[in-house]
């Protein structure tokens, strides 16, 4: 028997918000949505994976409370988990997952090992079906585009649409860790699968690809593992970096190369560094990374950093004051991977400690996980020693006022924030009520031309950089 779940839930919410800090309930239950009551099982949208992992982990308990009180003793929960938001022409993906009483890992797990394909095996060539090996939630739409990586972007969905057939062929994109190399060239691969169904897309590691051809050398059969290679219609090999020095790998790849450009299929690689830089790869395999396009991968600057920040809390139903997403935008400015691992700690905190998800709570979790923050002598302690030196409340130091002791003592605490931080000049601006990086540099200068002309003034800032030592030695 069915009856109204709106209804249902409302009063699960009642008995929930009893029970959990207005912050937690407000990020983890709000955005819930019913779906359905039958059979005495509620079935709740969620907006993501995080989300619903986050549920079965930290909030069971509470869930069986309210639905087993609503409900009855034998009330069950489902969750009906939005796996891809679709479009104008598609509708919302989902997939439902039981209730598992805190222990979702089996059942989650499973379901990612359905949804991904088993672990890579040789097949024949006239195998009907190969895994792709390709995760499909890295798409182009949850792919952040900024200055720091269109020309890979744009090359890549262009490869995406006409795969083999456009000059990108070869396709190397490289750059650092964590600035999203595996998302771009997996969204390409999903692009290519979704619209092109009858292509064999695969991605595999370089790691991966060594592995299997040491197999393929155990077992005699390197024919059958070249024959399968070059089937594919578009290969998407990650870090080939890693493939120096190995050099019956490499010459087994020159050879798939070779037919798979030759046959006009689509080659997409990644790289740490430009083919020009990658040490221990035989020279006729380099010329070839060469024959297409190389575009790099930069480190996200701040605009990007936000709308990534803003992409993730929409994905995971999350809401993040304005000020802290700032703050995290101008104080996380190494890669991607960092900024979301970032924003998840802060997410946790906030919820396990039951405290606000605010600007200061952005600060202390910080301080214990970004390397730059990291550092003994951070900005707020720097604003802390010269206010106190020069006798200025710390706000003036982030404040318009022009005076010249509190100019003198901004600038002072702005170089010293350039000498012993790692930020780059516009989060150390920011940090200075908004700044642009010109202010930094302009304070910098300033401060040195007024040490070469002014021998008091030099005094008082070696006197604070002892002060700023003993931090450090401390």
């Amino acid at each position: 028997m069915e009856i109204d779940s709106a209804t249902v839930w409302n009063d699960c919410l009642r008995v929930i918000k009893e029970n959990v800090p207005e912050q937690s309930f407000n990020t983890w239950f709000v955005p819930i949505i019913p779906m359905k009551c039958e059979n005495d099982i509620l079935t709740i949208q969620v907006p993501s994976q995080f989300f619903y992992e986050w549920l079965e982990e930290n909030y069971v308990q509470i869930l069986k409370k309210a639905i087993t009180s609503v409900v009855g003793p034998k009330a069950r929960l489902e969750y009906s988990v939005i796996v891809d938001k679709g479009n104008s022409g598609s509708v919302p993906l989902s997939v439902n997952l039981p209730n598992n009483g805190g222990n979702k890992g089996n059942i989650y797990n499973q379901q990612k090992r359905d949804d991904y394909g088993s672990p890579f095996r040789l097949k024949s060539v006239d195998s009907l079906f190969q895994e792709s090996q390709l995760n499909p939630n890295y798409s182009f739409d949850t792919y952040i585009e900024g200055d720091c990586n269109r020309l890979a972007r744009s090359a890549g969905f262009a490869v995406a649409q006409k795969p083999g057939i456009t000059s990108f062929n070869p396709l190397m994109l490289y750059g650092g860790v964590g600035l999203g190399k595996t998302h771009l060239v997996q969204a390409i691969g999903n692009e290519i699968k979704n619209s092109l169904a009858d292509r064999f897309v695969l991605y595999v590691s370089s790691e991966k690809f060594t592995n299997q051809f040491i197999d393929a050398l155990k077992n005699n059969k390197i024919q059958e593992f070249q024959n399968f290679y070059m089937q594919v219609d578009v290969l998407i090999i990650d870090d080939v970096q890693f493939l120096a020095g190995k050099e019956r790998t490499q010459e087994i790849f020159f050879h798939i190369f070779n037919h798979l450009h030759q046959a006009g299929k689509q080659i997409i690689m990644t790289s740490d560094r430009p083919p020009r830089d990658l040490k221990g790869l035989e020279e006729r395999l380099l010329s070839r990374f060469k024959w297409g396009l190389t575009a790099d991968l930069q480190q996200p600057d701040y605009e990007t950093r936000v709308a990534i920040i803003q992409r993730k809390m929409q994905a995971d139903g999350i809401y993040i004051p304005d000020d802290v997403v700032e703050y995290l935008a101008y104080s996380v400015d190494t890669n991607v991977r960092e900024l979301e691992g970032v924003l998840i700690s802060l997410i946790a905190h906030a919820s396990l400690s039951r405290v606000e998800l605010d600007l200061e709570l952005a600060k202390q979790t910080l301080k214990n996980i970004v390397h730059d923050i990291e550092t003994e002598v951070g900005i707020d302690y720097i604003q802390k020693t010269v206010s106190e030196y020069y006798k200025v409340d710390i706000d003036l130091l982030k404040d318009k006022i022009r005076k010249k002791e509190i100019v003198i003592a901004r600038q002072v605490a702005m170089y010293f924030a350039k000498e012993y931080t790692q930020h780059s000049l516009k989060a150390i601006g920011y940090h200075f009520g908004g700044r642009d990086h010109s202010t930094v540099i302009h304070a910098v200068q300033s401060v040195n031309n007024m040490m070469d002309v002014d021998a008091n003034f030099k005094i008082q800032v070696e006197e604070l950089r002892k002060k700023l030592k003993m931090r450090v030695v401390q």
